[in-house]
This record gives structure tokens, C-alpha cells and sequence, in this order.
């Protein structure tokens, strides 16, 4: 008996060890992200992160011999405390193809897909993955228009890929693969690992034949239905820039004296929508005014976006995407710098001010060292940007700090916010204010 006793004690003990060991190599199991109202909630706790751009990952990781950029990439966000990584789930025709023609899709590809996924579970950095680009790298709206023209159809232009129901029928296939896909490494499919955050429609939409934003409108509701008849447990959004159309005349004044055929308010305001995005390069935008004017624009950019999404859409807002470029004229590094300090500061601000609403950021873009071929001038090595490295961690840190502030809802927040009200606030920020007309 007392043998026996030992034996099953001693299993016991190696259990015990064996459990632990197998708790520390997979972390705990992860929760999905979903919304409450205008915030992101995870465990039942309000959400808010920092993170960043990476759309190469997957071409990169389609090479076996090139992981290791992948890894580096997610060790290096990782330690600085970036929680959200956004890139692409697509790549139509071309060089390295995912999709090679309709429906037939390079098995390699899809497993450096898999890939990029299972690492992101392994540091902890949640996905949003873009199904299809608006414009023509990796493939977009073009090659859509232009399989089905070789397919016999026809086709007026791009953007018959919002109306025409074959180029329309080649997308909802290409969602489908992606959404049921099977992880290869993790064995989990796609629309059950809570890895991925978030599924986006297309990167940055724009429509040149309808200005108004009703011919996107039309598709998004179709798209954003079928998405969620196939996976109802992950966040979806549609991947916009932020341009206003016809719903509200007068914030096209806000608009960088352009539309792209987008109407922020209606395409976000489509129910199986879950939060809403915005892009924003001033630099691009308004090239050719100063900095200060560029600053200016982003201020009113972000804050005319993050009152809306707060009293119309009631729903969470993230800045999908902004960035410096090395190629701007005058640029220096202390410039990016400054310039990501006043944009991470206007974040926090608003985030706290709102309860969550405007919920985090994601820069353009990441990159692992010895990727030159894919610079764009908007490229930060972590490893090799020490400054920049400590704005993002900064960053990161007070998101997450201000997680656990706006637990109590918005009245909280702002309460609690109040003795933070003068969170070191920048002499060039005030400059920058004063631009506003």
C-alpha cells in the first residue's frame, strides 16, 4: 500500500511538472478581443494597445530560410510591448502568389501564413489580417478585374470589383479559403484562434467611378454579411483611410481637400462592422506645407474621427496606420520622433478622455534587419533605432496602464484622469495647435 501511495505520488509530482512545463512553452489560452459599446474588451476587461504595420510577413515567411526575419520582428515588438501586428492575407497573382489564379492557391504560401500566425501566438501579439489590396502590389483589385477578363468577362474597370458578380464571387472564395484554412503548425483553423483579433475587408478602399461612397457602401454590407456567416467569433472592420463622403456634407471640409469615393460615417456604420479605422499621412496628403500645418491636419484628423466614432458610430476607433517617411524633404530622425511623440500623446489623450474610444495605433511599419529591397522610407529596425524603440515601448506602456484606468467605464476614466491632465506635455505640441484655421 505504502508503495503504491509513493508511486501514485510521484506520478503525481511528474504530472504536476509536466503540466507546468507544457504551461510555460503555450501561453495561457488566449481570450478573443471583442467590443462593448465604443471599447475593446479582452477577458472582460477593457482593451488598449499599441502596435504596428508589417504586411510582408507573410511573403517573407513563404521562404523557409527567411523566418527568422519574421521571429525577429515579433521578439523585437514584443519587448517593446507592441500588442497588435497588422499585415496581409493575400497576395493575387505575381511574384510568391498566395492566390495563383481563382481558387488555386500555393500551399507553400498559405504555410508561411501559418506561420506568421503561430508566432504571433507564441509572443502574445494579436493579428489583423487584410483579405485584398485597393491598390496594385501584391496583386488588388486589378488582378480581380483582370482574371476575369481573361476568364471572358467583361469588365469596364477596377472598380466593377464592388459590382460585378463574378470579380465579386472570386473574393467571397478567396475569404472563404483563408477564414476555414486549417493552421498547418497550430492546428487550430483560422476563425477559431483567438491570435487573430480581426478580419479587414481591403486595405484602404477607394472607388473612382462614385464618389458618394454609396457604390463601397453597397459592397461593404454584402462583404461584411458574408465574412460573419462564416466566422461570428473575430472583430471585423473594412480597412478605410477615414475620407468623409455625402452622409455628413460638412465634414468634407476635414478631408485633405479630396474624397477617394469612401464615406466614413455610412461604411462604418454598417452593423457587422465592429470598429472603425483610420490612415493618415499628412506628409503625403499635404506635401509640400510645414510641419506644423502637417501637424495641425492630424490633430483635426484624429479628433474629428474619434467624435464621431464616439457619438455616432459608438464604436471603437483605431489609427490603422501612420508614419514618417526618410524620403520626406528635410527629414532627420528627430523629426520622426517628434512627430510619433505628438501623435502617441494626441492617442493617449483622446483614449483617456473617452473611455477607450480611440482605442490604440499601429505605425507603418516594422521591419527585421537586412530587408532593404522592402523599404519604403517609412522602415524602423527597432534594433537599429534606439530612440524611436523607447517612444514605442513608452507608448505601450502607458496603454496598457491606461487599460486597467477606464476599467470603471468613461466617468472613471476621466475622474482618474484628472492629476495625469498635465501628462508632460511638449512645447512643439502647443506650436503645432496653434496652426489650426
Amino acid at each position: 500500500m505504502a508503495s503504491f501511495t509513493r508511486i501514485s505520488l510521484i506520478l503525481g509530482v511528474l504530472l504536476f511538472l509536466a503540466f507546468n512545463a507544457c504551461e510555460a512553452r503555450v501561453p495561457r489560452e488566449l481570450a478573443f478581443v471583442k467590443t462593448r459599446g465604443s471599447h475593446f474588451v479582452l477577458h472582460g476587461s477593457p482593451f488598449l494597445f499599441n502596435g504596428f504595420n508589417a504586411y510582408w510577413m507573410m511573403n517573407v515567411a513563404s521562404d523557409p530560410n527567411d523566418r527568422s526575419k519574421v521571429s525577429e520582428v515579433f521578439r523585437e515588438a514584443s519587448a517593446a510591448g507592441l500588442t497588435v501586428c497588422r499585415t496581409w492575407a493575400f497576395n493575387d497573382g505575381g511574384n510568391r502568389a498566395l492566390q495563383i489564379s481563382p481558387g488555386t492557391y500555393d500551399e507553400r504560401v498559405f504555410q508561411g501564413l501559418d506561420f506568421v500566425i503561430s508566432e504571433a501566438r507564441k509572443y502574445r501579439i494579436r493579428l489583423i489580417l487584410s483579405f485584398v489590396n485597393n491598390y496594385n502590389d501584391y496583386g488588388g483589385r486589378s488582378q480581380y478585374a483582370q482574371w476575369a477578363k481573361n476568364a471572358g468577362v467583361h469588365v469596364n474597370g477596377d472598380d466593377d470589383f464592388y459590382t460585378h458578380p463574378v470579380l465579386k464571387g472570386y473574393y467571397r472564395n478567396h475569404i472563404k479559403r483563408v477564414v476555414t484554412r486549417l493552421n498547418t503548425i497550430t492546428r487550430v483553423a483560422y476563425r477559431d484562434d483567438p491570435t487573430i483579433m480581426a478580419w479587414e475587408l481591403m486595405n484602404e478602399p477607394r472607388c473612382q467611378t462614385d464618389y458618394s461612397g454609396r457604390t463601397v457602401n453597397g459592397w461593404v454590407q454584402e462583404m461584411a454579411r458574408f465574412v460573419k456567416s462564416l466566422d461570428t467569433r473575430h472583430l471585423l472592420e473594412v480597412g478605410m483611410e477615414g475620407f468623409y463622403g455625402d452622409t455628413m456634407p460638412q465634414r468634407k471640409q476635414v478631408n485633405p481637400g479630396y474624397q477617394v469615393g469612401t464615406d466614413f460615417i455610412s461604411n462604418n456604420l454598417v452593423r457587422e462592422i465592429d470598429f472603425a479605422t483610420i490612415h493618415a499621412y499628412p506628409d503625403i496628403w499635404l506635401s509640400g506645407k510645414s510641419e506644423n500645418e502637417q501637424m495641425g491636419f492630424m490633430e483635426r484628423w484624429m479628433s474629428n474621427h474619434w467624435s464621431d466614432a464616439r457619438t455616432i458610430l459608438k464604436k471603437p476607433l483605431i489609427i490603422a496606420e501612420f508614419g514618417k517617411s526618410s524620403k520626406d524633404p528635410g527629414f532627420n530622425l528627430n523629426e520622426r520622433d517628434l512627430y510619433m511623440t505628438n501623435v502617441y500623446r494626441d492617442i493617449y489623450r483622446f483614449a483617456r478622455t473617452g473611455g477607450g474610444t480611440m482605442s490604440g495605433s499601429l505605425i507603418w511599419q516594422l521591419m527585421a534587419q537586412g530587408m532593404d529591397s522592402y523599404h519604403d522610407g517609412y522602415e524602423i529596425v527597432l534594433a537599429q533605432n534606439p530612440s524611436t524603440a523607447g517612444i514605442i515601448s513608452r507608448q505601450s506602456h502607458a496603454m496598457s496602464s491606461l487599460s486597467h484606468l477606464v476599467n470603471n467605464g468613461p466617468h472613471a476614466a476621466h475622474v482618474q484622469g484628472v492629476t495625469m491632465r498635465t501628462h508632460g506635455h511638449h512645447h512643439h505640441h502647443h506650436q503645432a495647435r496653434k496652426s489650426k484655421p
